[in-house]
């Protein structure tokens, strides 16, 4: 073994061989672990020969694509002091581009002793520790894909297993797999509702926690990653000829020949080693102190402002590094085209000052000449210290907007109860929350508006459960947020009734319609579009069964055709997706005006009311005959009679399916009225 290269990092082949290389300031040995084609015997061990700058490098003249490889690393093992080396554990190379074996709860995975923490264990794991394989490089992703206007996105978050477990138009050998949600038939559909980009939930490698493992369950949901390089090994199919890489690389091609964008949940956050008394897996072992932040008070311990039990050290520039290699790789090596960052506030908190949006992962991704042009979305929260940053992470980013939903199920089903929300509450989410987005030259687009996301009741609990049911995730019912601002419309779960059936479609067609019509980003959870219900699991995180997966031969099949239709007023209509800023009062120049029900400018007594109209004006420069917009409110429990603006006014929809038919395409008279808990919209 030659003393290669210190860059680029992981395992990369070329004609010469396989060069290695690995961030590893705080060790004093590094050693090359070889093993046979099952990964679990191990053949060979050679030491790096070289460390340049805190990185162990080396050059393998006889290695080659598909090489099975972990390390050992040497170093002191004193967890008071941050350090955890410990060489009877092999361990997983962080910039792994595919990876052999799966974690399983084994004790044998513990860096330290069970019977004593302050020492390290001493069985060796090479047999059943999780391994690297050397992976050639795809071809070029294509040129030339897609980039939706701001204003007109639409997204979709989706499940990979999930969303075609239970197709039945999907080949049975292909479902739940990368491969099955390619199928024409599952993008036929998205595109049919109106959907321009495709959010997957992680589809980077994951390890299940110990706890869930011992309960029979697994992290269904993806969010504890151990391999930022590679596509999770479950949601392959397995074809012959195929890997998960080329697979995963194959379905994104087949989602950007639709003309669609595809983002990818990453979870950058923390790892799946857990806390002090996690697994020992890759980092952990490699460089404890380089890659985790550990408590000040206590090294030994971690700070865990992600409640998973650690937090990468993102201040850290050889983290930073990692996490930039990463992303670049899903860019350029699967055409990914953005991504949607799980607990981001990480991503730019410093143990010492705090949240700063100036942080290094910010800054670096702001200067990269391939990331600063891809979305990126922030999920603006997690439980550390000043954890609450919606609205503060940098311009250009998105960041869901979860306000937004608490505020349309306060108004629409909640009804105001509580005071939850009233209608001034609505028309600022509406338009874009600008209290939190409209500074720092941020556009409206910048909120992620949403009434349901994974996290969650689905659309159809929402209106179905009063209260969480998750006692099948072994937790006594505790877990899941008990906020869930719904409503079970006089029964819990499910109802043969008649009139409780009508009521809760008609509040989810009034939730789908204000998401659609609402300046900002809109954002719809698979199922949703098919009447998806996990029977009141608000937390179904473990749950990788019929439970999660969509039961696509149960589907309510008139929700998909009225999302299409919505989706379409959306692009007809400039104002309806107006991704500017409008000017604020009632002037003629504002664009938007809000009216009472007598169709007269709102008083600040009208905004404790429960109906309102909104007129929407065309754009500066809008084509000929572009025309108004109009979008009739009505919360209560009462029908309410409004009178329309001045003008010829045609109907386009009404949420309340009862009048939907007679509003739909029909020239409208001067007074119409509005059915309890519904909206309609018209134009000239």
């Amino acid at each position: 073994m030659n003393t290669g290269h210190p860059y680029p990092l992981g395992a990369t082949p070329s004609p010469q061989g396989v060069n290695f290389a690995l961030v590893a300031p705080n060790a004093t040995k590094v050693e090359l672990c070889l093993f046979d084609s099952s990964g679990k015997h191990e053949q060979q061990r050679l030491a790096l020969p070289a460390c340049t700058d805190g990185v162990w490098h080396g050059q393998l003249p006889s290695g080659r694509a598909g090489l099975i490889y972990g390390y050992r690393v040497h170093g002191p093992w004193s967890p008071g002091d941050g350090h955890r080396f410990n060489p009877a554990k092999v361990l997983l190379d962080p910039y792994a581009r595919a990876i052999n074996g799966r974690y399983g709860g084994e004790e044998i995975f513990a860096g330290h002793d069970a019977r004593d923490a302050t020492q390290p264990d001493r069985r060796d794991n090479a047999s059943v520790a999780l391994k690297a394989c050397v992976a050639a490089p795809l071809p070029t992703a294509p040129a030339g894909r897609a980039r939706i206007a701001a204003g007109e996105r639409v997204l979709y978050e989706a499940h990979v297993r999930g969303h075609t477990r239970l197709h039945p138009s999907v080949p049975e050998a292909l479902r739940g797999s990368y491969a099955g949600l390619a199928q024409p038939a599952v993008l036929d559909h998205l595109q049919r509702l109106g959907v321009t980009t495709l959010s997957l939930m992680p589809v980077q490698h994951r390890a299940d926690e110990q706890r869930l493992l011992g309960m029979g369950l697994s992290n269904y949901w993806g969010y504890n990653t151990i391999g930022w390089f590679a596509p999770e090994l479950r949601y392959w199919s397995g074809q012959v000829g195929t890997t998960p890489a080329s697979e995963f690389r194959a379905m994104a091609d087949a989602v950007h020949a639709r003309g669609m964008e595809l983002v990818i949940d990453v979870v950058y956050n923390h790892s799946a080693e857990t806390d002090e008394l996690g697994p020992t897996l890759s980092m952990r072992g490699i460089d404890n102190a380089l890659y985790y932040h550990l408590r000040p008070d206590d090294r030994a311990l971690y700070e865990n402002w992600t409640g998973c039990g650690n937090c990468l050290k993102l201040d850290e520039p050889r983290v930073v590094q990692l996490v930039m290699d990463s992303l670049r790789y899903w860019v350029t090596e699967f055409g990914v085209d953005g991504f949607r960052f799980d607990l981001a506030p990480v991503l730019g908190r410093d143990a010492v000052t705090g949240f700063d949006r100036r942080a290094p992962f910010f800054a670096a991704v702001a200067q990269d000449p391939v990331l600063s042009r891809v979305l990126l979305i922030a999920e603006p929260w997690d439980i550390g210290p000043g954890g609450y940053q919606l609205g503060a992470f940098p311009s250009g980013w998105l960041e869901w907007n979860d306000r937004y939903r608490d505020t349309q199920r306060g108004f629409w089903v909640r009804q105001g109860r509580d005071g939850s929300a009233g209608l001034g509450d609505f028309a600022h989410r509406f338009t874009a929350s600008s209290e939190q987005f409209r500074h720092d030259a941020r556009a409206p687009t910048a909120s992620v508006n949403f009434v349901t996301a994974h996290d969650g009741f689905t659309l159809r609990d929402v209106v179905s459960y009063d209260e969480r049911h998750n006692l099948a995730n072994g937790e006594s019912n505790r877990d899941g947020t008990s906020h869930n601002m719904s409503r079970n419309c006089g029964v819990e779960g499910p109802s043969d009734d008649p009139a409780v059936q009508a009521e809760r479609m008609r509040l989810q067609r009034v939730l789908l319609a204000t998401l659609l019509l609402s300046q900002g980003t809109p954002m719809l959870l698979a199922g949703d579009d098919l009447g998806h219900t996990q029977h009141g699991n608000n937390n179904a995180y473990c749950q990788d069964s019929a439970l999660t997966w969509l039961d696509w031969a149960a589907a309510d099949a008139s929700l998909a055709p009225f999302i299409a239709r919505l989706t379409a007023l959306r692009r007809e209509s400039p104002a309806l997706r107006n991704a500017h800023w409008w000017l604020a009062g009632n002037a003629a120049s504002a664009g938007v005006h809000w009216l009472r029900p007598d169709a007269q400018p709102m008083t600040a007594a009208d905004w404790q009311g429960t109906a309102l109209a909104i007129r929407f004006d065309p754009l500066p420069g809008a084509a000929a005959g572009e025309g108004m917009r109009l979008v009739l409110v009505n919360s209560g429990a009462a029908p309410v009679d409004f009178r329309l603006p001045e003008g010829t006014w045609r109907g386009c929809l009404a949420t309340d399916p009862a009048q939907d038919e007679s509003v739909a395409s029909q020239p409208l008279p001067a007074s119409v009225r509005v059915a309890p808990a519904s909206l309609w919209i018209a134009r000239t």
